[in-house]
């Protein structure tokens, strides 16, 4: 049996208990019906029609229960495939649909290379898997070509940095243990994590908690068998040559060198010279923290970000309640974010609070504007601060149809 299958059928990760899902759903990004509208569909799109999506990778199902219980939410006509080669996983994750009722997902045991099959889908969720395959560029291409016209895909996979000190311990846990059965090296690693030098970068690296929280966590940790990173360059040059383009990095703001930098004009005019792929690599080899990295991507020119420059788009706060953020902008002129340990302020200027305050009921940007009594184009440059703030942080989309 293929290493990484037998690891799957041993341990389905993430680690799930079903019965979590009478009391909770797990929310997150990618694959969020409103983030999907905004980063591919302008903030347009009509979720009254069918819409067509694979969860490749599924895995024990936290991309595939949010995806469908939203879209069940909003009444979208949906049918999401959830493909996974691990039947164990498959089980916890049909479990988990079935205690919520969701009659929307087609169950598939295979591979993730023969999803052309199964297509095409207008949307396609790929999050932890392509960095586990033999040959990780086979399954963006097969990703690529199993998307329908206009369709997008959201993906996930490790970075190297935020994630120092796993690839030296992987390989000395694979000498050490490799031939045993995974309980066992469960078992000796943890005992052996426990003897750690203080040296060791693993245990200096404070940004990884998976190996606590479950053997499940710790084996797809730190006794992975096959696990690659992909620096930001790298993940862009595996989407080019699928025939694919970033549409968004999630935080935006985070693969802005800028935001690692100080205010200084002369280093801000080298920045500004770059290319985007150039400022991008650069902010992750500035940042050092970065342990994934989250994008959506497409075809050339197929799909487009949302922006607020119609008075018919319909914003959403993601993680904050508009009028806490409201208060906090009104008293602090911004707010502070924390990405993997490293904290960080935005600056919006406190004369916005009133428009952040009256975000949500599906209120439309002129809604807002009509609400604080300012005209379109004096509300558009009230506007853009806050728009540019919260779209860094991936805090605010656009989203006529959907909703959080």
């Amino acid at each position: 049996m293929d290493p990484v299958k037998w690891q799957y059928e041993t341990y389905p990760y993430p680690e799930r208990d079903p019965a979590d899902e009478a009391k909770r759903l797990i929310d997150g990004s990618p694959s969020h019906p409103v983030e999907i509208d905004h980063f591919l569909f302008g903030g347009r799109r009509d979720w009254s029609q069918p819409f067509r999506a694979l969860v490749a990778g599924g895995g024990t199902g936290d991309g595939l229960i949010m995806l469908a219980q939203k879209l069940a939410d909003i009444g979208c006509p949906a049918e999401i495939t959830y493909l996974d080669m691990s039947e164990a996983s498959r089980a916890v994750a049909e479990a988990r649909a079935a205690v919520r009722g969701l009659t929307s997902i087609r169950f598939v045991t295979g591979d993730l290379l023969t999803a052309a099959a199964l297509g095409p889908f207008d949307y396609i969720d790929c999050c932890g898997v392509l960095h586990h395959l033999p040959d990780p560029d086979a399954g963006f291409r097969a990703l690529a070509v199993t998307l329908a016209p206009g369709g997008g895909i959201g993906l996930m996979v490790y970075a190297p940095f935020g994630r120092t000190g796993v690839y030296p311990l992987q390989a000395a846990f694979g000498r050490l243990f490799g031939d045993d059965p995974p309980p066992d090296q469960v078992r000796l690693a943890r005992r052996a994590l426990d003897g750690l030098p203080e040296t060791n970068w693993f245990a200096r690296n404070r940004l990884l908690g998976d190996h606590r929280s479950s053997d499940a966590g710790l084996y797809d940790l730190l006794l992975h068998s096959r696990d690659r990173p992909y620096m930001v360059g790298d993940l862009g040059a595996a989407l080019e040559r699928a025939g694919l383009a970033p549409v968004s990095f999630l935080e935006p703001a985070r693969y802005d060198p800028l935001t690692y930098l100080p205010g200084d004009p002369e280093i801000a005019a080298r920045v500004k010279a770059l290319t985007m792929p150039e400022r991008a690599a650069l902010a992750e080899q500035l940042a050092g923290n970065m342990k994934t990295h989250i994008v959506y991507a497409a075809r050339p020119g197929e799909c487009a970000e949302a922006q607020p420059s119609r008075a018919g788009a319909v914003p959403h706060l993601n993680g904050v309640a508009p009028a806490a953020l409201a208060r906090q902008v009104a008293a602090k002129g911004g707010f502070s974010v924390t990405s993997d340990g490293l904290a960080q302020s935005v600056n919006i200027p406190r004369t916005a609070a009133p428009l952040i305050a009256a975000i949500g009921g599906g209120r439309s940007l002129g809604d807002i504007a009509a609400a604080v009594k300012l005209d379109w184009l004096a509300f558009a440059a009230a506007w853009g601060p806050v728009h540019r703030g919260l779209t860094g942080f991936n805090h605010i989309h656009y989203s006529v149809g959907a909703r959080r």
